[in-house]
């Protein structure tokens, strides 16, 4: 199984023709990126640098965007839309914010059978991310919904969880387990039990938050080796103020987002190289294609 490295734009300030090539030269070989966010002439500028670096592409897509305490049938609805219009891209994945977090199990469940319905039609996969203010804001929700919808596929990022249940997860390994068997993209950010950011994962007092997630990846690089995947993705999320802490008075950052970005990878990469298996390369493979 291959790792491929997917670079995200949140916090990037260069430009594209800038930013592009170094992405390439610290070894990511895919993007993952909000099209729907852009605007025309962004989104021609994307996509004539992502052609020129041979960089492939991860969509992270919203249904109904910020207003998310709408209906089932309006999130479906948004879905439809979303998913047609990431298409246009050829993207190696879709990775949607999905739901509500105020919706009852009942509707998260009607809504996820038809999602499933939905994602079986389109030709890449469709991951639903751990994400707080959606449906699988907490891990209880999501056992819930995995349980009732069991081929659901997720993009997992658990610092969301560690943040809302306010403590390491390893007191529910059963349902980081479960998660695990149902992930196709990794978001490989560090929460710890009062946020969803550590400050800085290098710093020697969050060594215990990091050695947690990365148990947890590695039972999701487990199950996706059971399930016969070629690949799999992962995504450095760490994000810019204030996902990122900041000096009072200032609001300068802590620590360089780039650095932290670039360490989580490789750090990531040298783990999973260590585990048997092989470093990705090119834009061009499909995260979670069977072999």
């Amino acid at each position: 199984m291959q790792l491929q490295l997917v670079r995200h734009l949140w916090g990037v300030s260069e430009s594209f023709e800038t930013a592009f090539p170094k992405f390439v030269a610290d070894g990511f070989s895919a993007l993952e990126a909000p099209i729907c966010l852009m605007d025309e002439p962004t989104r021609d500028r994307f996509e004539c640098e992502r052609a020129r670096h041979g960089l492939g592409l991860i969509v992270q897509d919203f249904t109904c965007l910020w207003e998310r305490n709408r209906t089932v049938d309006e999130h479906l609805a948004s879905m439809r839309v979303r998913i047609t219009e990431a298409l246009k891209f050829r993207p190696l994945l879709i990775n949607l914010h999905s739901g509500s977090d105020a919706w009852r199990l009942p509707d998260m469940i009607r809504f996820y059978r038809e999602a499933q319905r939905i994602a079986a039609d389109c030709p890449v996969p469709v991951a639903h991310e751990t994400h707080r203010g959606r449906a699988f804001f907490s891990p209880w929700t999501t056992r819930d919904v995995l349980e009732a919808v069991p081929g659901l596929e997720l993009t997992v990022d658990f610092s969301h969880w560690v943040c809302v249940a306010e403590r390491c997860l390893d007191d529910q390994l059963d349902i980081i387990t479960l998660a695990a068997a149902h992930a196709r993209h990794i978001h490989a950010r560090v929460g710890y039990a009062e946020g969803p950011q550590v400050p800085d994962p290098r710093a020697p007092e969050y060594a215990n938050d990091v050695a947690a997630h990365e148990r947890w990846w590695d039972l999701c690089w487990d199950a996706m080796q059971r399930r016969g995947l070629a690949s799999a993705s992962l995504t450095p999320e760490f994000g810019p103020p204030g996902y990122m802490h900041t000096l009072p008075f200032t609001n300068q950052p802590v620590a360089d987002l780039w650095d932290i970005c670039t360490w989580q990878a490789h750090r990531q990469r040298d783990r999973f190289l260590a585990r048997g298996g092989i470093s990705g390369a090119g834009g061009s493979s499909c995260p979670g294609r069977p072999s």
